[in-house]
């Protein structure tokens, strides 16, 4: 089974690509998603509360996302530990994961900081969602609602747009221009024929 992940920048629109694949019956494995979740599991919430404080919980228990954000994207020493405590029960997940959908064409695992987490030699091939800053920076402010000096902070935390886009297989434009749809159905002829040479 081929291993693909989708990568792009904060507000690239990676999870809208991902729903256009769903609907190829291709399944998606949302890793920023799946990361949230963790939080709830006990054994990371001990390791993060020994790690940050007990502040970075409620009092319902949750995470609290914006006292966690405010921490890991001030500190590089902050996000580096957060994501020693995230990424090995991550990629179990992921690996069990796989394990359910091995009869798939092929797989998708969709993650925002892949290359920055030097994760790109776990997959066969990778696809870029490109889209501009300016577009990107509207799209987090709105859908976060948060400011823009809060989104740029978390910009500046992954690396950019060309750097990216030269180390992908793939790369998918979406600057509210382009179609979608055509440029997601050649990327999967592509996996299709790919796959029966690997046959």
């Amino acid at each position: 089974m081929i291993k693909v992940a989708i990568t792009g920048n904060i507000g690239s629109g990676k999870t809208m690509v991902c729903r256009i694949f769903e609907t190829l019956f291709i399944p998606v494995f949302y890793a920023d998603k799946e990361a949230k979740d963790l939080y709830d599991n006990p054994k990371v919430k001990e390791k993060v509360i020994m790690a940050f404080g007990d502040d970075v919980y409620n009092k319902n228990g949750k995470i609290n996302k914006a006292v966690l954000a405010s921490i890991v994207f001030s500190e590089k020493s902050a996000l580096k530990k957060i994501n020693e405590i995230i990424h090995p029960a991550l990629f179990n997940k992921y690996n069990n994961w796989l394990k359910k959908h091995q009869n798939s064409i092929y797989t998708i695992h969709e993650a925002a900081v892949l290359f920055e987490n030097h994760f790109e030699n776990y997959f066969d091939f990778i696809i870029y969602v490109y889209a501009p800053q300016k577009l990107r920076l509207e799209r987090v402010i709105k859908r976060d609602n948060i400011s823009k000096e809060e989104v740029l902070k978390r910009m500046n935390h992954q690396w950019a747009d060309d750097i990216k886009s030269k180390m992908s297989d793939f790369v998918i434009v979406n600057d509210e221009k382009s179609f979608l749809i055509p440029q997601v159905l050649k990327i999967h002829q592509n996996l299709l024929i790919k796959k029966e040479r690997n046959e």
